[in-house]
């Protein structure tokens, strides 16, 4: 899909004004709308207060027609469309949201993991009212990624109304470095359930899987997976895919529907040699923070009767935006098509709706140990003095420094571990379904 340069459009525009004056009284509907816009721009060329130049009027008339149109089309300005790039080529700089306009709103989709704006307490469903003391009110959704976005170590101050509060709080968050590292793992008990965490889907975060699960399988026997795609707003179309690729082995990944419900490109799983395929049980944690490509994944599994998803319904962000250079270092980002699952349902604001409804649970400190140790029950092997397996007598030999180290390393481990399922009741359901998924398979109706 190409676009005129503005230059060009200016006179096409003009021509397609004059043609239409010429043009018999029958056909003048048809170019009614061009007249109007070619009479505006005259005049405001002509008479308004401060001579304004034909790149910045045309800026501002791309940018109130894409504006127009749906929260998501906008056009990008040279800098807009620089940031656009590394956010998903490389690191950035900011304070690590995605952002939507819902209802002329700004709303927070999801913090990402481990940036400024996670640690300072913003969550999905936040409203932003206000930046560095500007109202978002009037703001395109892309005026206020820019002013969002800075220099590291330089603080923005949001106002932010929180989604279970009536009074709004003024936050300030110092921007940082946005790494773009999308991947993390650890394994959740010593029966070797992994723990799959995906906080974005970036250029890299395929082969960071991949990575994740050759690293997990050289430790362990992987006998199940709990795939967290909680707070992920999403990224690249291609990322979803092949990621999902990774634990399906044939059918539709997604499809995209364009204008009149005609679908214009479905995504299949690829059967090639070199994608590894892990068919261990599944299950998926989604919230309101899952979004985009992440509802992607999940939907797919979803359909496929791959895995379980449990947690709550996901944000609804299920329109595909294409991004069109202008030839001009600008661009603009216009909303062609909407997803749809593998079974035909649309993402678009409906969301994806777990098989196990469970809200998150905040739990009080002094509450943590008390409820982890129901979850995990104490058996015989955690008893003082047990015995062992096959054996009448215990020999422990002395361990040497590196077995030392390493046990000391795999203890405190397995202590961040506990601490994490301790305040999680969503992972500790998580786990809890993928280790009964097989028995539960097992089990029919009569």
């Amino acid at each position: 899909m190409r676009l005129l340069p503005r230059i060009a459009l200016v006179a096409c525009l003009a021509l397609v004004a004059q043609s239409a004056w010429a043009a018999p009284a029958k056909n003048e509907n048809q170019y009614d709308a061009m007249k109007r816009f070619s009479n505006a721009y005259d005049q405001v060329r002509r008479t308004y207060v401060r001579d304004m130049g034909n790149d910045e009027l045309m800026d501002g008339a791309i940018k109130g027609m894409l504006q127009s149109l749906d929260p998501h089309s906008t056009f990008l300005n040279k800098n807009d469309y620089k940031e656009m790039k590394e956010t998903t080529q490389g690191e950035f700089f900011g304070i690590g949201i995605e952002i939507s306009m819902e209802n002329n709103q700004l709303i927070v989709v999801s913090p990402i993991e481990d940036t400024p704006a996670y640690k300072a307490g913003l969550k999905a469903g936040d409203a932003i009212l206000g930046i560095d003391g500007l109202p978002t009110q009037d703001m395109s959704l892309q005026e206020a990624v820019s002013k969002i976005r800075g220099a590291k170590g330089s603080p923005v101050e949001l106002l932010i109304l929180h989604k279970d509060s009536k009074v709004p709080e003024a936050v300030t968050i110092v921007r940082d470095t946005i790494p773009l590292i999308s991947v993390k793992s650890r394994f959740l008990d010593e029966d070797g359930y992994l723990w799959l965490r995906l906080t974005r889907f970036s250029s890299k975060t395929t082969d960071e899987l991949d990575e994740a699960l050759a690293a997990a399988q050289k430790k362990a026997n992987v006998k199940g997976i709990v795939l967290d795609l909680r707070n992920n707003p999403g990224g690249l179309l291609n990322q979803s895919v092949s990621v999902t690729e990774r634990f399906l082995k044939s059918g539709t990944v997604v499809s995209m529907r364009g204008r009149g419900g005609e679908i214009m490109e479905k995504y299949d799983v690829s059967n090639g040699r070199n994608i590894p395929k892990m068919n261990v049980p599944m299950v998926v944690l989604v919230n309101s923070g899952t979004a985009s490509a992440s509802e992607i994944v999940a939907g797919a599994l979803q359909d496929h009767k791959r895995a379980l998803l449990v947690g709550e319904r996901s944000f609804g962000k299920g329109s595909v935006q294409n991004l069109v250079p202008l030839g001009d270092d600008t661009a603009i980002k216009l909303t062609i098509a909407l997803y749809y699952t593998p079974s035909g349902r649309s993402i678009q604001a409906e969301g994806i709706v777990p098989d196990i409804e469970l809200p998150f649970e905040v739990i009080k400190e002094d509450e943590k140990d008390a409820k982890l140790a129901r979850f995990l029950n104490t058996r015989e092997k955690d008893l003082s003095g047990h015995l062992e397996k096959n054996a009448t007598k215990q020999t422990e030999a002395a361990p040497t420094n590196g077995t030392a180290k390493e046990a000391k390393k795999a203890k405190l481990v397995e202590e961040e571990t506990r601490k994490i399922l301790g305040k999680d009741n969503q992972l500790r359901m998580g786990l809890q379904m993928v280790r009964g998924l097989p028995r539960i398979s097992e089990i029919k109706s009569e």
